[in-house]
Order: C-alpha cells, then structure tokens, then sequence
C-alpha cells in the first residue's frame, strides 16, 4: 500500500527540500567514484505528476551527472531492431544518473490503453521486462522504480482543475481523460505487471503523489537512500577474488572441441572450383534475408592466426558492400568500459535488411575476460546466461545469428606466428599478447568449451571450423552459412 498522505506547508517544504538538495548534490559527487549506474523510472496514471517531478529533480540535481529519457510510440528505426535496442542504446554511463520518464514499461501500458488484451500478453511483456532487469541490476545498475500513486477520484479532479485554469489546460488532452475512464482496468494491468516485475534489485516503490511537495520530498529520499545502500553493496562486490585454477563448467564443450577433425585436406584446385559456387549460394540466400526484412548478425571467435580475416574477405565477397559492416572488436574503449559488457555490441545490431559481421564479440566476456581476470567469477558465470538472452532477442526479432569457432591445432598455430613474424607485411598482426596468450592455451581451450557447451542453441547454433588448411575453412564458412540462412528462411 502507498504511504498515508502527508499534507506539507511551503515553509516546512522549503526548509526539507534545501537540505535534501544538498545531500543529493553530494552524492552526486560521490557516485562518479561508484562502479555503478543508477537508473531511477518514473511512471504512474495521467496527471500523477511525473513532469512536473522531472522538473523538480532536475532543479536539485547537478545536470551534468544526469540524463533524462522519455520514450514514445517507437520509430520506423527503432522498429526495425529488436525490442531492446532503443533502451540499451540510452543507457547512462557509471557513475551517472538516468531519469526515465517514460520506459520499458510505457509500450506496455500504452498498449493497453489502446486495447484491452489478455493478461498473458501483459505477462509476457512482464517477462521480457524482468529479465531486462535482471541481466541490468546483476550488472551493478542500480534501478529505483517509483510508481505514483494517484486515486481515480484525485485524477479526475486534478485533470477539471488543470482544464479550468486557461494557463494549463493545454495540458489535458483527450487521451488523459480517455485514461481516466479506464482507470480501473489500467490500474489492474498495472498490478499485474508490478507483481510480476518486483524483485531484488529491481524493486518497486509506490509513493503517494496527492500531495506534491511530500511526493517530491518522499522520491528524492528513497534515490539518497538506495544510492547509499548500493554503494554499500558494491563495496562488498568489489572485494578482490582469489584465483582458483581453471575447470570445465561443462567438460563436454571441451570434448566435442578436442575431437574436431583437424585434418582436413582441400586442394587449390577443388577450393577454386566450389568457391564460386558456394559464393553464388550464399549471395542467393543472404539476399534473399534481406529482401525478406530479416537482419544478419555473424560472430567470428577462433585461436590467434587461424584466419577468421581471411574467411571474414571471402564471406563478404559475396554480398554487396552497401548491405553489410564489418565490426572489429578490440580492447573496450575508456566509455565502454563505463557501461554493461553487451552495450558496445547493442549498438552495432544491424536494422531490419541489413547484415553485420562481428570479428570477435560479446564471447570475449567468457574467454579472455574470463582467463585474464577482466570480470569476476560471478559476472563471467552468469554471462553465459545472459548471452543466451541476447541472442534469443536477437532471433526473436527474426535476426538470423551464426556463430563460428575456428579451430586450429597448436603446432599450426606456431607455424603461422613464425612465418608472421618472418614476413614484413604480416609482422604488424604479432605483439607479445599473442605469444601469451599461446602459452595459456590448456586454459583457453576449457573456457572455449563451456562457451561451446553453454551457449549452444537451437536458433544460434555453434559451427565449429576445422582450419588448419585454410581453404577447407573458408569454404566451410561458405558452405554452413548458406545451409544455415536457407533453413531458417524455410521455417
């Protein structure tokens, strides 16, 4: 239940609201020294006063540790990528503070209020959204989540006095008053999906907005408090971990990668023969996605040197230039760093029509962030869940995911770092990392196997590419990716 209503003068307001700016204030100073973000979303019935709450917010907050975001119908952009896309998109950095007037949860209750649909579409919303949520908060965002409470009969008598002032009865529209007619089946739908969205870390917290003043007062606290509990949280998280030795989570990634057949033998001849026919396929079958509206996402993973650039030219030799990028992934940027692992990929996810091919991806989280100490136990843990989710909402959305680990054997791989280093216009691709990064193999090979094992799904299978003879995997990337998009295209 909301808090009783408090009745505040302008006096005693004043007075309570000059020392809670300063405490905000302060804590804004404090959260740029915070690993964590904090994400604070408003929402409530028409005429609860979110707005004129932004605005008091914005009055007593630093403005340049804050954005604001409100959400409307969705683009034709924004339609054209999966769901989550726009709200990865306007995540704030660590140490920031984002105001959401509008969210996640706005489709929703717009939706609603257009029709009434049956609770288990608005339970599936719910479940998308809290796995959002989740994946966010488990991160080390912070989300405060205040719904303003407000009765039908203080609506309706809010919305006549807003419309009997000729100063502010812009304001009322017909959709506000088409609101308050429905109050009641809005407010059930909105019980629903606060149930079914309410949980650690993501909490929701209902604040009486009778009252104004007490209603601004009562949401600047909860923020100073959750910031403060957060901050007390993450102290504990950040504590450093020890080391342990590395162990399959799931040995049979690890014994399906060891029996690859490295073996494999494909002449100049026979390779020249069939490219050009598994070319013509693929160019077929990538165009054939893109006229149908479907995007293509590639994600390239493999051993240093076993030529995913290589396969990446012949691949894209195939399609025309102006219907794919060609992403590469390296060491995060100092503001990729200051937001979630899976932001920097979010941001690349191509439109509908459109394909993109990742030379390495977000698997860096469970193999060399892993291996190098970049994350925690529990984060690298958990992302192999977490990229689940990505990329079911990626194929979802009617995106079409290929995954490839190319797979060269540790005597190949020294003969290419040599013949790298022997020849001038290769020894730019050698440094010491490499090198290094060799003498970690037996490592590296048990996180690439539970990468294999634990993301292995049915949409976004995992192909695994012999390639110590170069031509035998390039072809073979020709070959499965062909199969792979004709089959979804034949769903």
């Amino acid at each position: 239940m909301a808090k009783a209503r408090q009745r505040l003068t302008k006096r005693v307001y004043q007075n309570q609201a000059r020392i809670l700016r300063e405490q905000l204030v302060q804590l804004q100073v404090e959260l740029k020294k915070m690993p964590f973000k904090v994400l604070l979303i408003l929402t409530g019935p028409e005429g609860a006063g979110r707005g004129s709450l932004l605005n008091t917010l914005a009055e007593w907050l630093d403005p340049r540790g804050v954005e604001t975001f409100s959400y409307h119908a969705p683009t034709d952009n924004e339609l054209a990528h999966p769901h989550q896309w726009r709200f990865w998109r306007s995540l704030p950095g660590i140490g920031r503070i984002g105001l959401y007037a509008g969210s996640w949860y706005t489709e929703t209750l717009r939706e609603e209020a257009r029709t009434e649909r049956a609770h288990r579409h608005v339970a599936e919303d719910a479940e998308r959204i809290r796995d959002f949520e989740k994946l966010l908060a488990a991160g080390g965002t912070l989300i405060v989540k205040v719904w303003l409470d407000l009765s039908k009969e203080a609506q309706g008598r809010r919305l006549r006095t807003l419309r009997a002032d000729p100063a502010t009865a812009w304001r009322v529209t017909e959709e506000d008053w088409h609101h308050h007619r429905i109050y009641d089946r809005l407010a059930e739908t909105a019980r629903l999906i606060r149930a079914k969205t309410d949980r650690p870390g993501a909490r929701w917290h209902l604040i009486d907005a009778g009252d104004e003043r007490a209603r601004d007062l009562a949401v600047g606290r909860l923020l100073l408090t959750q910031v403060r509990s957060q901050q007390k949280r993450m102290a504990r998280l950040m504590r450093p971990a020890r080391r342990h030795a590395v162990k399959p989570v799931r040995p049979s990634g690890l014994q399906r990668l060891r029996a690859l057949p490295l073996d494999q033998e494909l002449s100049e001849k026979d390779y020249d023969s069939l490219r050009e026919k598994w070319l013509g396929r693929l160019n077929r079958a990538v165009r054939a996605a893109l006229g149908a509206g479907r995007s293509i996402v590639f994600a390239f993973e493999g051993w240093d040197a076993a030529g995913k650039g290589g396969a990446i030219r012949r691949l894209t030799s195939a399609i025309d230039p102006r219907d794919y990028s060609v992403i590469p992934v390296a060491k995060p940027t100092e503001e990729e760093k200051h937001a979630h692992y899976l932001w920097r990929f979010w941001r690349d996810i191509p439109r509908n029509g459109r394909m993109a091919v990742f030379d390495r991806s977000w698997y860096g989280r469970v193999l060399v962030e892993r291996l190098e100490g970049f994350c925690r136990e529990d984060e690298w843990r958990r992302a192999f869940g977490e990229i689940n989710a990505f990329e079911r909402e990626l194929t979802g959305h009617g995106t079409i995911v290929l995954k490839y680990w190319l797979h060269v054997s540790h005597a190949e791989q020294l003969r290419r770092f040599r013949e790298r280093e022997a020849t001038p216009h290769k020894q730019h691709k050698m440094n010491a990392e490499d090198w290094r990064n060799r003498r970690k193999r037996a490592a590296y090979e048990i996180a690439v196997g539970d990468m294999l094992a634990l993301t292995e799904q049915a949409n976004a299978p995992w192909h695994l590419v012999p390639a110590d003879n170069k031509r035998f995997a390039r072809l073979e990337v020709l070959r499965s990716a062909s199969r792979q998009i004709e089959a979804v295209l034949a769903q």
